[in-house]
This record gives structure tokens, C-alpha cells and sequence, in this order.
């Protein structure tokens, strides 16, 4: 037979989307990108991305949300109502609070605390000193014979 060539498979397969290999890619990735930066040099888009946030970390470097900056971010250090129910005794016996008849006073500044938390349970009569509390634990602890003294009151 001359003049007859047989067609081989790659060229056979060029005009075909898949080249036989079904809905994969044939490399064990994917379809479309691979795994890493694979494929970035044949799309514009996620070249600039990979400037513009680098290629470490994230989707290409961008983080999900915002993060305020740590200059203007005011971290407080909170306590709870339950807290004080269950150290007050303690600070007692390390010199932290001190006991007045039936009841305790505690500076809560002293110790560290920016603001007191209404969360959980007092049954004790404490007087405390803090910057900022919140309405409930400010109701819990004087309904359980207490106060909450704040600079501002």
C-alpha cells in the first residue's frame, strides 16, 4: 500500500476536547488549572491576583474578611459573674480581695479585668471595683447583696 499512512492517536485525537481521556485532565488534577500555581501563565486573571496577593496562604494570598489593624483594636480583658462566685475566696486567701463581715470586696482593675460579664450565677455578697459592667451582672450582683462601683457611677 503506498501512500497510505497510518494516523497516529495524538494527532487523531487533537481536534477533541478530551484526547480520550474522559472528563478528567488525565493528570490526576483536574480539569481545568492543576493543583499549585499550574496553569497560571495561560490566565491573565490569576496572575494579577498572584502579584497582587502573593502565592502563599488563603486563595492566593487573600484572606477571607477584614482584619482591623491592631493599632485602633482595643482588647478587653472581661470576667464574669460566675468568676467572681468561684475565686472570690481564693483572692481572699492570696491577699487579692478582702472580707467584710458577710460580704467580700474586690478591685477587679487590680487584678486586670477592663469589664465584668453577666454570665452565670453569685450567691455571695460582693462589692466590686471595675471600669465597665453590664447591666445584667450590675442586677445579679446586687440582687445577691452586693455592689459595682465604676468610675463613672
Amino acid at each position: 500500500m503506498v501512500g497510505f499512512k497510518k494516523q497516529r492517536k495524538s494527532s487523531k485525537l487533537r481536534r477533541t476536547r478530551t484526547h480520550g481521556r474522559g472528563k478528567k485532565a488525565g493528570r490526576g488534577a483536574g480539569l481545568r488549572g492543576g493543583r499549585g500555581n499550574a496553569g497560571a501563565h495561560k490566565h491573565k486573571r490569576v496572575q494579577y491576583e498572584v502579584q497582587r496577593y502573593g502565592a502563599e496562604g488563603g486563595y492566593w494570598g487573600r484572606e477571607k474578611g477584614f482584619k482591623r489593624p491592631e493599632a485602633i483594636v482595643e482588647i478587653k480583658t472581661v470576667a464574669n459573674v460566675s468568676d467572681l462566685d468561684e475565686f472570690v475566696e481564693t483572692w481572699v486567701q492570696v491577699g487579692l480581695a478582702q472580707k467584710a463581715g458577710n460580704g467580700y470586696t474586690v478591685n477587679l482593675t487590680d487584678l486586670g479585668v477592663d469589664k465584668l460579664l453577666g454570665a452565670g450565677q453569685i450567691n455571695k455578697a460582693i462589692t466590686v471595683t471595675v471600669n465597665e459592667a453590664v447591666p445584667r451582672a450590675v442586677e445579679k450582683i446586687t440582687a445577691a447583696g452586693g455592689r459595682v462601683v465604676t468610675p463613672t457611677a
